[in-house]
């Protein structure tokens, strides 16, 4: 019995690692924006072939990444 609930709970947290290492990740294949999602900004186009799926440019990605280092996540 104790076994089994080890055995889910290993489970969930193996899915939600992978769902978070899955939001983290940056869609390589996909198409940059050309204007930033945060402040509306355009987004250079050396940042958009740089980072091929960008939706920030570098400044609110900066921010969002501090953001996120302070969350612990």
């Amino acid at each position: 019995m104790a076994a089994e609930i080890i055995d889910q709970a290993n489970e969930l947290v193996e899915q939600n690692i992978s769902q978070a290492i899955q939001r983290m990740r940056i869609d390589r294949n996909g198409i940059s924006a050309e204007q930033c999602s945060e402040c509306g900004e355009d987004i250079p186009a050396q940042r958009r072939a740089a980072v091929p799926g960008c939706q920030t440019c570098a400044e609110c990605q900066g921010i969002i990444e501090l953001k996120r280092r302070r969350r612990g996540m």
